[in-house]
């Protein structure tokens, strides 16, 4: 992985200098040469694209734009960030896609995590002539993504970066800012983002995959990339990515698992006045630290370590990695579908749902929500409100089979986040 954007300017604003940026005299069509040779067939993937997603009802107002799959979230990084994917190779020629719309979804996407760390993923495979936008529409989508887009970013990874899109960003130099040119990472391989973010939970393309093992198969033994390691076998006392079901210890065991135990009692103890409690990233080392310390079955004391960001960070790594979310698999349809609900019959509706989870779900979802109520309550000060909490939580709670989530799956499953947090005194009673 490599940070190969050298950026000479000074901290003055981006957008002083956008004015400056002469595109008249490149003809949009005159791109520099791109190393993929890919037929017409396999760059139109509107054609086998399966528009039946449960995740896209057809009257949905980005439906259009959200079908293609160009843009998923994908969970949260190793240092408890946001994962915003952007897949070049789903995108359609340049005639079947409106690439105004797809601005305003990729901006609708990020508003909802701009205001927390998060992380950008660039997979540029699959871009070729016929799909590539104008660059002055990448100009124009430059100037829209203001700082508050930019503030909380932390990396920018382009993943298979060629010719083209080095010779690109050289292009935007001139507008890019030294402090945003500094995030941004060029990845060469798949197997060196395991180092950001666990590959799986991605959603690759295939043809991304098929690519990268291309590139490997080009290269000679001796410079062959470390390969992405194989998932490890559970520990002693696994702790992390294993079933609540399994936490338990016997029938009568205590059904809240002794992370969420640990991280919330300590929260509810020094974070709740903390501004921003959620919404800011943690040392990976540490992460990992405590990660396996719980696996190994050691005791956790958040008290001796004095770091609020890293317990948040651990409790939402916990909920995530769960080999089933939260509110599960079978209750997924049912919130993404609440909003049909009429809000007379909500809280009955919801009461309902929550109840029919297993006993060690219930338990610790009523658990979270509790100690959510009251980082919420002290919203004055740290800044949290439930609508805050529930876009940060709601992707940790529930997803889909295929670990990523379309904007209009992301906005019913935190309106239903948002809900519970707002009558969780009559839900749980």
């Amino acid at each position: 992985m490599s940070s190969e954007l050298l950026v000479d300017l000074g901290e003055e604003p981006a957008t002083a200098q956008l004015g400056q940026l002469k595109l008249a005299t490149i003809e949009d069509q005159q791109w520099p040469a791109d190393e993929s040779t890919l037929s017409k067939s396999e760059t139109d993937i509107s054609q086998r694209f399966d528009g039946g997603s449960p995740h896209l009802p057809w009257d949905d107002p980005f439906y259009d734009i959200a079908r293609h799959q160009i843009i998923e979230v994908a969970g949260d990084d190793n240092f408890g960030r946001k994962v915003i994917v952007f897949n070049a190779c789903r995108m359609p020629p340049q005639h079947q896609l409106d690439h105004q719309r797809l601005l305003l979804y990729l901006k609708g996407t990020l508003d909802q995590y701009v205001e927390s760390d998060y992380t950008l993923i660039y997979f540029h495979h699959g871009l070729t002539s016929e799909n590539k936008p104008s660059l002055s529409w990448l100009r124009d989508a430059y100037r829209e993504f203001d700082r508050k887009y930019k503030k909380n970013i932390k990396a920018l990874y382009i993943v298979h970066p060629t010719m083209f899109i080095k010779t690109l960003l050289i292009l935007f130099k001139p507008i890019i800012s030294f402090k945003f040119g500094r995030k941004i990472n060029y990845v060469s391989y798949l197997s060196e983002l395991e180092d950001v973010v666990k590959c799986e939970q991605l959603l690759i393309p295939a043809r991304v995959k098929e690519y990268d093992d291309k590139l490997r198969a080009s290269l000679k033994p001796t410079a062959q990339p470390p390969i992405s390691p194989p998932r490890s076998a559970p520990l002693p006392n696994q702790v992390f990515g294993v079933p609540l079901a399994l936490l338990r210890q016997g029938p009568d065991g205590d059904p809240v698992p002794v992370v969420m135990r640990d991280t919330i009692s300590f929260l509810s103890e020094q974070g709740l006045e903390i501004e921003g409690i959620f919404r800011r990233s943690a040392n990976v080392t540490l992460v990992k630290e405590v990660q396996l310390k719980y696996n190994s079955g050691e005791t956790v004391n958040f008290r001796e370590m004095e770091d609020v960001h890293l317990a948040a960070v651990i409790l939402k790594t916990f909920l995530r990695e769960l080999p089933e979310p939260l509110m599960t698999y079978q209750l997924y349809n049912d919130i993404v579908n609440f909003t049909s609900v009429s809000s007379d019959s909500q809280v009955t509706a919801m009461k309902t749902l929550v109840e029919s989870l297993p006993r060690e779900n219930y338990a610790s979802l009523r658990y979270l929500i509790t100690f959510l109520a009251q980082v919420s309550a002290n919203s004055e000060v740290n800044k949290m409100t439930n609508s805050n909490l529930a876009v940060v939580f709601g992707p940790n709670l529930l997803w889909g089979r295929d670990n990523a989530m379309s904007l209009s799956a992301i906005g019913p499953i935190n309106n239903f986040t948002r809900t519970l947090l707002d009558q969780q005194h009559l839900i749980f009673t």
